[in-house]
């Protein structure tokens, strides 16, 4: 990995695990809260519906705010309003109080996720992209493996504030990190106006989905006002949007035409997909532990652990792989692997050995490194420099879809079913998420390969656009799996800008 690209990627990934830490810890302390609190359920489930509306209205932004300051002062704006409001929430008085700083830590996380993307990929300048993802993914995966254990931890012996100060060194540190590490923004040379109906359109679009979805979840009956307002709502106004967004073309908040390629398109359709195998079986495996085995929150965390150690261990070995041989049959494998490894839960019952279920959260997690890396690294193939901050919107909004979507229909199909002692409901809710991911197998199909029929490799033009349209890297044409192939021009001290609209 080249020096300047491993600093970018240190320097975001550091500052990342506040974001998935956040995310895992405050997924399994709702409870506490109310209990703590002295607040109703329904007042305190918009604890996560506030955070899921300011992700709506924050991603979309992403491209438009980069170009208008840089990646580098962006990035470090939205780690501090993250450090900010985790040390707000901490300090809440009562349920509505942390309803509004989750809102603001919502906005900040929101930037966060899809920026992360966008500079690494640019740092990379189109080379190696799949090792280049699994040094993205690092995140996640220990977020997978210590946000369950450390927000047990925290709810068994500690107060429930621990929860969001637990953010406060990681966001310090990953602000030193990008203040010494990222490379300085270039001046901006144009700044591209807001579309402002773009944003009305599209930010309450996906804020609306998520929030349907989350309280379809929530409460288990899709006929409810509650869940058909903002999720038809959300469907209408995304609509709208792509229909307003084709007419504006390139100055559009988020450019659709880019779905043309069919590497994006692909890439994008599976992550909702593996969004949907990810965070639907993230719902259903904590309450399996606890419900159907009478685990307590602590050791149901220690018991997700496996599923994170095996992404872990696969996502090197994906990454490589994606650079040598394509992400097609990479991909394919790995949907076929998550399925394995879901089905020994269908026919688990309350008797199942435990060792072999440990084993298949093992061989679940291996699988799951094996998706999301080559469709991340996919995603940006064939796309202008200027285009890379676009196609991030597009693979975060579609994993985040996907994963509201999978929670809530897993959540229905447990609602009123799963009984404590028992595995009612959970035998169906394990197979209708092996069928998810199975779905994914004749998907990847679709994915290009390493090379085209002609031997003509496919193209990753100018990924690398650090500092805007004029960067000679802007120019550059390779294969990610073939770096001898990328006409790069490297520059040492090179910017992270560009035009990211």
């Amino acid at each position: 990995m080249a020096p300047e690209l491993r600093r970018t990627a240190t320097a975001v990934v550091v500052g990342a695990l506040a974001v998935v830490f956040d995310t895992t810890i405050v997924s399994i302390s709702l409870p506490t809260l109310v209990e703590e609190l002295h607040a109703p359920v329904h007042v305190i489930q918009w604890v996560s519906t506030g955070y899921l509306l300011a992700l709506g209205v924050a991603i979309p932004l992403v491209g438009w705010l980069q170009a208008r300051l840089g990646g580098r002062r962006l990035w470090m704006a939205a780690l501090l309003v993250f450090l900010g409001a985790s040390v707000l929430c901490a300090s809440a008085w009562d349920a509505t109080s942390l309803i509004v700083f989750r809102v603001l830590q919502g906005l900040g996380g929101g930037i966060m996720l899809p920026l992360m993307a966008t500079l690494v990929v640019q740092a990379a300048g189109g080379r190696n992209l799949g090792r280049v993802m699994a040094t993205m993914s690092l995140p996640a995966v220990l977020g997978r493996i210590l946000g369950p254990v450390l927000g047990g931890l925290i709810l068994e012996v500690a107060d429930w504030r621990w929860m969001f100060l637990v953010n406060v060194p990681f966001c310090t540190v990953g602000l030193v990190l990008a203040w010494r590490m990222l490379p300085a923004d270039r001046p901006r040379t144009s700044r591209p106006p807001l579309d402002v109906v773009g944003l009305l359109l599209l930010s309450p679009a996906v804020a609306g989905m998520l929030v349907g979805l989350s309280r379809l979840a929530e409460d288990g009956g899709a006929g409810r006002s509650e869940v058909l307002l903002p999720l038809l709502g959300g469907v209408v106004l995304l609509v709208a949007f792509v229909g307003w967004a084709v007419r504006r073309g390139e100055a559009a908040l988020v450019d659709v035409r880019l779905l043309r390629h069919r590497a994006l398109l692909t890439s994008t359709t599976l992550l909702f997909l593996s969004g949907v195998a990810l965070y639907g079986a993230m719902l259903v495996l904590p309450l399996f532990w606890q419900q159907a085995r009478g685990v307590d929150v602590l050791g149901a965390g220690l018991l997700l652990a496996p599923q994170g150690v095996g992404t872990l261990l696969s996502r090197s070995v994906a990454g490589g792989l994606v650079d040598r041989i394509g992400a097609r049959w990479v991909c394919l494998g790995g949907f076929a692997v998550v399925a394995a490894g879901t089905v020994p839960f269908a026919l688990a019952g309350t008797s199942g050995r435990l060792p072999l279920l440990l084993a298949a959260l093992v061989v679940r997690g291996v699988g799951l490194g094996a998706v999301t890396i080559p469709l991340m690294s996919t995603a940006y193939l064939g796309l202008d420099g200027h285009d890379v901050a676009h196609a991030s919107v597009f693979t975060r909004i579609a994993s985040q879809v996907g994963g509201a979507f999978g929670v809530a229909v897993l959540a229905v199909i447990l609602a009123g079913s799963a009984t404590p002692g028992t595995t009612d409901g959970f035998d169906g809710a394990f197979w209708w998420a092996t069928a998810f991911a199975a779905a994914g197998v004749p998907l990847s199909v679709v994915l290009p390969s390493q090379r085209r029929r002609g031997g003509r490799p496919d193209a990753v033009q100018g990924s690398g656009e650090l500092g805007g349209p004029e960067d000679p890297r802007a120019r550059g044409v390779g294969h990610a799996g073939d770096p001898g192939l990328v006409r790069s021009v490297a520059q040492p001290n090179a910017q992270v800008a560009g035009r990211e609209g």
